[in-house]
């Protein structure tokens, strides 16, 4: 006669590999956009929240939608690039060490290459590389991760395509990828997995700045030319989720296309 499975609550709990439960995540730029998307879609997924940004009030909003509890806020600047592993030890001591880190912050603008100069470039490469690879020297430090972390960059299809006019900041986001397959390399021995997501146009206050240099009618053209359409920032977040989660435990140094058909 064969055993019945008893019919318990551990027995009968759903598989979830996306779980994120018992997980203290590092979001940065976690006040709009994709960020902010990806604060409120992994304290669905049952994480400890640690989200980041400039702005304090901004800030609140985002703490305001998150899931669950034990969620911390704490403003952070990282255009001070040389403050970043002083601040993240301090945020470690405070909080206890991390399992994972989505840096999402970042800036974009278009300019020809006529109308650049260096500290617009220097801007640039600041923040959305010079960050990056802050961040990382501090996540790890042992007392910064635990065993087995993840940490995960926000790079763009634009590094991969480019448009006209849009060179510096496809130059910043590629340089992401470029670090990311190094680092994803560099850093297994530290117990932390390095990978990237990299988005086409999404429906983001970025995307709304870029809206507004364009007409209405070259606007639609860019967004005819993803096969499905615009996106949401819980597309971006959904792949930021894997990557953190156990279901990409063996992925290392790789990106993600997210990009409704763009490069397709």
């Amino acid at each position: 006669m064969t055993d019945l499975i008893p019919n318990t609550p551990s027995a009968r709990r759903p598989f979830n590999p996306l779980s994120l439960e018992g997980r203290t995540i590092l979001i940065t730029g976690a006040t709009s956009g994709i960020g902010q998307a990806t604060a409120v879609y992994l304290s669905k997924l049952g994480a400890r929240i640690i989200a980041t940004g400039r702005d304090e009030t901004r800030l609140q909003m985002t703490l305001d939608q998150l899931s669950g509890d034990s969620h911390v806020g704490r403003t952070c600047d990282l255009g001070e690039a040389d403050k970043i592993a002083v601040w993240m030890k301090q945020l470690c001591a405070d909080h206890g060490p991390l399992n994972g880190l989505a840096h999402c912050a970042g800036i974009q603008t278009t300019r020809p290459l006529q109308a650049i100069n260096l500290a617009y470039v220097t801007e640039m490469l600041n923040a959305n590389l010079v960050t990056a690879f802050m961040l990382l020297q501090a996540f790890r430090l042992k007392a910064c991760h635990h065993p087995n972390a993840s940490a995960v960059l926000v790079s763009s299809s634009s590094a991969l395509k480019c448009a006209p006019g849009n060179s510096v900041y496809a130059a910043s986001k590629g340089g992401i990828i470029s670090a990311t397959k190094g680092l994803g390399v560099e850093l297994i021995r530290d117990g932390i997995r390095v990978n990237a997501v990299a988005p086409a146009l999404v429906d983001t206050p970025m995307s709304d700045r870029f809206k507004s240099v364009l007409s209405e009618d070259n606007f639609q053209r860019v967004v005819d030319m993803h096969p499905l359409g615009l996106g949401q920032p819980d597309d971006v977040a959904g792949a930021i989720a894997f990557l953190l989660a156990d279901t990409s435990r063996w992925i290392t140094g790789s990106v993600i296309t997210v990009d409704g058909g763009l490069l397709a």
